[in-house]
């Protein structure tokens, strides 16, 4: 008896899901055939509309950017992604509408059907856009700022619906989508601000001065011309089984000017190392490198 109850539900159940899937069908075949040239012509316009529009605001707001004060830089930078979600919002609408009319009927007809498609053939592209709309409040990354994304490194110049783009030290541009933030940890160098602590590395034998050394690499940070002088300038000391690292630790002006301070730094503190003729580690092994004496 409780078996054969069992069996009639499921029949029902499997009857009620298949009317369903079949009304759903027949009033999503009614919209398609409410589409016209016209309106096609419409959502043509539109489209390039917003196309154009997103990209005369791109340029606009990085034009601004590159023109008000330097501080207010990445602030003005960070209306964009906004903007552009407010652009597509309205033109996602006005399609609707112009399409389905936003009848409540069509409406969970096609919706019911853009659902069913996106769960199985577009989760990924779905998941990263919902992850890209929880980033534009949760910003765990901004434009202007130097993120580690896995195995990326650089600076966000891109924040797109799908996902962010990277200019890399290398000067390349690499795209990532937003849903790594499920899976992947994201670090931030700067989190909006103009500043991005940079950590200079150098080498030398055992035998060195430390206090020597530490004095050049304080005097070596003051005396740049990228140096933030306001923010802290530390030197770290590690003794380690094939040397001494010292890590100097300070703030460019611009974040966006990282490489060429390291440069700087490593520039000019090598020159006074030369001039005090101290010694660097005779042999450098990649994994005593990274293991600290113990």
């Amino acid at each position: 008896m409780y078996l054969n109850l069992m069996y009639l539900n499921y029949y029902v159940l499997a009857q009620s899901t298949g009317d369903a899937a079949e009304e759903t069908a027949k009033q999503a075949q009614e919209v398609i055939t409410q589409i016209t040239t016209g309106k096609v012509a419409q959502a043509i316009i539109a489209l390039t509309f917003s196309y154009i529009l997103i990209k005369a605001v791109d340029k606009l707001l990085n034009w601004l950017s590159e023109r008000v004060a330097k501080e207010r830089r990445l602030q003005v930078k960070q209306f964009l992604p906004f903007i552009r979600m407010m652009v597509l919002t309205i033109t996602v609408i006005f399609l609707m509408n112009l399409f389905l009319n936003l009848s409540r009927d069509n409406l969970l007809a096609v919706t019911g059907t853009i659902a069913v498609a996106l769960g199985f053939a577009f989760k990924d592209y779905a998941s990263s856009i919902i992850a890209g709309i929880i980033g534009l409040f949760e910003a765990p990354y901004r434009l202007g700022d130097r993120i580690q994304l896995g195995d990326n490194y650089g600076e966000v110049v891109t924040y797109g619906l799908r996902g962010i783009r990277l200019r890399t030290p290398e000067d390349n541009i690499v795209t990532i989508p937003h849903n790594k933030i499920w899976t992947d940890p994201v670090s931030n160098a700067n989190m909006g601000a103009l500043e991005a602590q940079v950590v200079t590395e150098f080498f030398l034998h055992h035998s060195v001065d430390v206090e020597l050394v530490k004095k050049i690499l304080y005097r070596v940070a003051h005396t740049s011309k990228y140096t933030h002088l306001k923010l802290p300038i530390l030197v770290w000391v590690e003794e380690t089984r094939w040397g001494t690292r010292f890590q100097l630790k300070s703030y460019p002006l611009d974040a966006r000017d990282e490489f060429i301070y390291k440069t700087d730094l490593t520039t000019r503190a090598k020159k006074i190392f030369t001039k005090y003729n101290l010694p660097y580690p005779r042999y450098l092994n990649r994994e005593d490198a990274d293991t600290p004496e113990d």
